[in-house]
């Protein structure tokens, strides 16, 4: 099983006075990486947050939202005019800049912007923390359903190009043989054509066929096809691990690429050649997905 590193969970909780809305955004990256953002009164929490997170997700960046809504409970409440006018005049001149008219509801637009509207219940009620704790924890459940639908589609798409990658390994081994056979042939030619040119003095036979057997050798991919083979099964072997392993499958994926980068470089053979292109091409695609996967 692999999880994706995107993910996403939405949970809302209406609470005396507001109704928070929780958000958590999950993206790829080798790192853990957090990024929170939360209103001023969260902040004695924010560690107990960032350790949830942390705990929850092994990596990936994770940007974490909490938004509140004052509801009709909130009866005390003030507005900060400093932060209403600072908002208005930008407003105002974004407007000018962009050769438009001043927006005719542009109070009602200042007000709902960001901490314009202060209630003088700014603390954290322990007594809320509980259910706020247990919404920030549904987020996560919920992200990380997100990731293991997600992470099921991408195993699905690399599944099938490990398969790929074993079809072209066997439609390699007609030409292998063939290439040994031709290779050998021509060189028994070139013997037989050049082995008059040494001063009347005959070349030796058991000689030139050590040579031909060790240039042979030097050209066989057996171990290479047989190295790649059990790369992608265990590829597709550390696929079903309970945990995601993203790390291990990008070490596996390195292996295979240096075998088929060797078969290549051994093959001498253009349709052998061209088989490598598209194992390779297979590869480059499955570490496009690894990229996203934990």
């Amino acid at each position: 099983m692999i999880k994706s590193m995107t993910g996403y969970g939405k949970s809302v909780l209406d609470i005396t006075g507001r109704k928070l809305t929780i958000e958590i955004k999950t993206l790829n990256s080798k790192q853990l990486d957090l990024n929170l953002k939360i209103p001023g009164y969260f902040r004695e929490k924010e560690w107990e947050v960032r350790g949830m997170l942390t705990q929850h997700f092994e990596r990936g960046k994770i940007d974490f939202f909490i938004g509140t809504e004052v509801t009709g409970e909130m009866l005390n409440y003030s507005i900060n005019r400093s932060l209403a006018k600072k908002y208005h005049d930008e407003l105002k001149e974004l407007a000018s800049e962009l050769g438009l008219q001043s927006p005719a509801e542009m109070l009602s637009m200042v007000i709902k912007m960001p901490d314009v509207m202060q209630t003088s219940r700014d603390e954290l009620s322990e007594h809320d923390w509980p259910s706020i704790s247990g919404a920030i924890s549904d987020a996560m459940l919920q992200a990380d359903s997100f990731r293991m639908n997600e992470g099921k589609v991408l195993e699905e798409d690399m599944v099938g190009r490990v398969q790929t990658i074993l079809h072209l390994l066997e439609a390699v081994e007609p030409y292998e043989k063939q290439r040994i056979t031709d290779l050998r042939e021509k060189m028994l030619r070139d013997f037989s054509k050049y082995s008059g040119d040494f001063n009347g003095s005959a070349p030796d036979q058991n000689r030139f066929e050590q040579e031909l057997i060790y240039y042979l050798e030097k050209l066989d991919i057996t171990e290479e096809k047989v190295r790649l083979l059990k790369h992608c099964r265990y590829f597709l072997e550390t696929l079903n691990e309970v945990v995601s392993q993203g790390k291990k499958l990008g070490f596996v994926t390195q292996e295979m690429g240096r075998e088929i980068n060797t078969i290549g470089s051994k093959a001498s053979d253009a349709d052998i050649q061209k088989i490598v292109v598209q194992m390779k091409d297979e590869l480059e695609k499955i570490k496009e997905q690894l990229g996203n996967i934990l």
